[in-house]
């Protein structure tokens, strides 16, 4: 069984107000992805995603597409705190 892994995720640009949050849910159900999306108050969006590196590397190049305008993506590594499922948090 391959290793699971967290990335702590931002995604920065016009990310809000565009159903970033909900696709972003649909994505990693998709994907198998469990872990958490918010808005943050500077206009961001944060996400973190727990899966396989596979997994993860798939995720992270959709967030770059993601609906509205992503200027751009970082994707820190943490050790995995095992989420069971993945949500919107408000």
């Amino acid at each position: 069984m391959e290793e699971k892994l967290l990335y702590k995720i931002h995604v920065f640009g016009y990310v809000q107000g565009v159903g970033f949050r909900y696709r972003t849910l649909r994505e990693a159900s998709i994907r198998g992805i469990r872990g958490f999306v918010r808005n943050m108050s500077d206009g961001s969006v944060y996400i973190e995603a727990e899966g396989s590196r596979k997994q993860l590397k798939s995720f992270v190049e959709w967030c770059k597409k993601g609906p509205g305008h992503v200027e751009s993506v970082t994707a820190d590594p943490y050790p995995p705190l095992n989420y069971k499922d993945f949500h919107v948090e408000h």
